[in-house]
């Protein structure tokens, strides 16, 4: 009997063991290890810790073994929390809510002892606070195949962000008003997945061409060039991220009532300022895909005109897609989940035949 307690007692402690042993293999690679790939505007200036507002910003990585800690520092811990996504080897993408200003997120249990892809991408917006990317805690990484060639950008407001889209946790008009946000289900990374594309988005909820909503004293051509939108502040180098192509989403905040020279003489000049960055990129105008029938008459008209001055004066690589009817499921007038898919539908296809892609 006690031969039998002692072999009970030794197998427990050698599990323990492994069990500890197993953790304690678990190695730290900080955050500007050549391995671990970033796309999106960052802050830069401490490359072990690079720091992001942006909605949409993503971090992948290949790790080796059954366990990754994430490392992430949460500026808005408290009433306000920033989301993140993440996506293990290309499955379904879960949802987290950082609920500390430091915070050790492991990938969930039943991971095999093999290799395995990790994403990490920002679902909320510039205002909710930064993130700070320390690294990661694994057996080891590995290296990652190249970046899809291709790029997409995409200027816009809260439509573009993925604001009030994802009722899967808290419903419209509960919780917080970034509890809906979810920047890796939206319109703009959705179309950049369907096309083998890597995407910027360059949104801030509110913001407008000529006028912004909600007391913001800033409009999309003052801040286009900055890492912190809602911040106006840090400068972006431009020459991290050439697009393919470009689209504007924009208008919805300025409202139809907008004097016509005004908005289109605007609009003309925030695309020539887009140009200088770019000098190759399709630009393409987009009407706002949850303006009501108002707003959605006034946006193509302008537009038209828009694309039609640039191309007579040499910019033959402006262009304008009107989506097809609005979208305004989602909480407060937003588009939602699934309306998201379809505005992404629509877009792919556009650009897919522009591009030939």
């Amino acid at each position: 009997m006690k031969r039998i307690i002692c072999l009970f007692l030794f197998a427990v402690l050698s599990l323990s063991f492994a069990k500890a042993n197993k953790h304690a293999e678990l190695k730290f690679f900080a955050a500007d290890d050549p391995h671990i790939q970033y796309v999106g505007r960052m802050d830069v200036s401490n490359p072990q810790v690079p720091r992001f507002w942006a909605p949409g910003v993503y971090i992948t990585a290949k790790f080796k073994g059954a366990k990754c800690v994430m490392l992430i520092n949460d500026e808005a811990a408290g009433t306000n929390h920033n989301y993140l996504e993440i996506v293990i080897d290309g499955n379904n993408p879960y949802r987290v809510k950082l609920t500390g200003k430091i915070n050790e997120l492991s990938v969930p249990d039943g991971l095999s002892a093999g290799e395995h892809t990790l994403l990490i991408c920002k679902d909320t917006e510039s205002n909710t606070g930064y993130i700070d990317f320390l690294g990661l805690k694994c057996e080891k990484l590995l290296p990652l195949p190249a970046k899809p060639k291709r790029k997409i950008e995409y200027f816009g407001d809260s439509i573009t962000s993925g604001t009030g889209m994802d009722q899967s946790e808290v419903p419209c008009g509960k919780g917080q008003w970034h509890d809906q946000h979810n920047a890796y289900m939206s319109y703009g990374a959705r179309t950049s997945r369907n096309l083998d594309a890597q995407w910027q988005l360059t949104a801030q909820a509110g913001i407008g061409l000529v006028h912004s909503c909600c007391d913001m004293n800033m409009v999309m051509p003052r801040i286009f060039d900055k890492v912190y939108f809602r911040g106006d502040t840090i400068a972006w180098n431009f020459d991290k991220y050439i697009p393919d192509v470009v689209t504007i989403c924009l208008g919805q905040n300025d409202g139809p009532k907008q004097d016509s020279a005004y908005f289109c003489s605007a609009y003309i000049n925030f695309i020539k300022a887009i140009r200088k960055h770019y000098p190759k990129a399709d630009i393409v105008c987009l009407t706002s895909p949850m303006g009501d029938e108002s707003l959605r008459g006034v946006i193509q008209r302008y537009l038209t005109a828009i694309a039609g001055n640039l191309n007579a004066s040499g910019d033959k690589k402006v262009y304008k897609y009107f989506f097809s009817r609005q979208y305004h499921n989602g909480c407060d007038g937003h588009p939602d989940m699934e309306e998201h898919k379809l505005i992404a539908g629509e877009l792919t296809a556009y650009i897919k035949q522009l591009k030939s892609w």
